[in-house]
């Protein structure tokens, strides 16, 4: 299990977050699923993530990233200047933590939360596990 993005489902913000990704992901690297599928789950436990992460998180090269070192690794992938995002590494992770959990944290509050999931075409579908 390699290139696996878990998001919050119920989030739109996160939901906004995948379609981004999926229309900047040209070589289409990237494999979706929710926290909240049974394989989101299974990875969860695979990878003994904490019950309570709620992150987004990214499964790759048989390691698992959350929080803000999961979205400049997916940035990197990703077509335009938004590689360049990676460059924000440099910055110690509590700090560049500490505005990603701002934003976890207020998420549903700012953005919302799904009443349904998308349907997404039958090409995008086979990325979603």
């Amino acid at each position: 299990m390699n290139n696996i993005i878990l998001f919050d489902g119920e989030c739109n913000f996160c939901d906004h977050s995948v379609q981004f990704i999926i229309k900047r992901d040209k070589n289409a690297v990237y494999k979706f699923t929710s926290l909240q599928s049974e394989i989101g789950q299974e990875i969860k436990r695979k990878y003994q993530v904490p019950e309570h992460m709620d992150s987004i998180i990214l499964v790759k090269d048989d390691k698992c990233y959350f929080k803000s070192a999961a979205a400049l690794r997916i940035s990197k992938h990703l077509s335009g200047g938004w590689k360049l995002l990676y460059v924000l590494s440099i910055i110690p992770k509590p700090i560049r933590d500490y505005f990603y959990d701002i934003l976890a944290k207020n998420r549903y509050k700012w953005f919302g939360k799904k009443d349904h999931c998308m349907i997404p075409s039958p090409e995008i579908r086979k990325r979603f596990l």
